[in-house]
C-alpha cells in the first residue's frame, strides 16, 4: 500500500492564491503531510494551516486496511475522514502534470448543505515563511523569508511557464511527425499504384482501390466518372509535392 502511494507521502504546501473555496476562509499558508507507517499499516494525515493569523491543527490516522482508503492509480488517492460536525468529507489527491498536487474536499456544512473546496499544493520547499511541526508556536513572516518565499514561487511560476512552451512544442512536433508519418504512408501506397502516365509536382490525381489493395492512380476524378465507376471505390484525391511525397486534397 506504502509503494501505491510513495508520489503522494511527502509534505506539501499549499498555493491560497489558486484556491477555490465554497465554506470557509482560505488559509493563508498551510502544510499537509502524509506519511506512510509500515509499524501500523497505517497512512498517518497532518495538516497545520494559519487562518485569520491563528494557527489551526488535525491529525488522524486511517489503516490501509480501512476502506476508507482508496489508491486507484499512482496519480490519484482518495480518502474519507469525519469533520468536526461527524459528517465525513470525502477527499481525492490528484497530481498534476507539473508535479503539484490538487486536492478535493466535498463535505457538509452544519446545515448538511453539500459544498467542495478545491486546494492547490506544491512539495514543501526548504524555506518556508512560517512554522511547519505540531509543536511549533506561531512564526511571523520576517522580512527575509517573505523575499525568499516570494522569489521562490516566482521561479516556480516561471518554470512551469517554460516547461507549459515546451509541452506545447513537444506537442506541435508531435502532429507534425504524425502529418509526415500520414505523407509517408500515402506515399508508399501511391507509388504501388498503377498509373499510365508521369505525374507532375502540384498537380492533383485521384486515387482508386482497383482489387483488394490493388490500386490505381487516375486523372480523372470521382464526379467525371458518374455512375460508370470502373473501379471497387474512390481512396481519395491527392496532390504531389516538391519532396515526391503526397499529400491528401480535402
Amino acid at each position: 500500500m506504502i509503494q501505491q502511494a510513495y508520489n503522494f507521502l511527502a509534505a506539501w504546501q499549499l498555493v491560497p492564491e489558486q484556491c477555490l473555496y465554497e465554506k470557509g476562509a482560505v488559509p493563508t499558508a498551510a502544510i499537509f503531510t502524509i506519511i506512510g507507517i509500515e509499524a501500523s499499516a497505517s497512512f498517518s494525515f497532518k495538516e497545520e494551516r494559519i487562518i485569520d493569523q491563528q494557527k489551526e491543527q488535525t491529525a488522524f490516522e486511517i489503516s490501509f486496511q480501512d476502506q476508507q482508503v482508496q489508491i486507484p492509480s499512482a496519480l490519484q488517492f482518495n480518502y474519507t475522514y469525519s469533520a468536526s460536525n461527524n459528517l465525513p468529507i470525502l477527499v481525492q489527491l490528484d497530481l498534476l502534470p507539473n508535479g503539484n498536487m490538487k486536492r478535493t474536499l466535498q463535505g457538509f456544512d452544519e446545515y448538511e448543505r453539500p459544498y467542495c473546496n478545491i486546494e492547490f499544493y506544491h512539495k514543501q520547499l526548504s524555506v518556508l515563511a512560517y512554522a511547519t511541526s505540531a509543536s511549533s508556536a506561531i512564526v511571523r513572516p520576517t522580512k527575509e523569508g517573505v523575499i525568499k518565499n516570494k522569489a521562490l514561487l516566482a521561479m516556480e511560476e516561471q518554470t512551469n511557464m517554460q516547461l507549459e512552451q515546451i509541452r506545447k512544442q513537444i506537442e506541435l512536433l508531435a502532429a507534425q511527425a504524425q502529418a509526415i508519418q500520414n505523407r509517408k504512408a500515402l506515399s508508399m501506397m501511391i507509388y504501388e499504384a498503377q498509373m499510365s502516365f508521369k505525374p507532375l509536382i502540384g498537380h492533383t490525381y485521384h486515387l482508386y482501390e482497383k482489387e483488394q489493395e490493388r490500386f490505381v492512380l487516375s486523372l480523372i476524378g470521382p464526379q467525371e466518372w458518374g455512375s460508370s465507376l470502373p473501379f471497387k471505390h474512390f481512396i481519395a484525391s491527392v496532390k504531389l509535392l516538391a519532396d515526391h511525397t503526397w499529400v491528401e486534397i480535402k
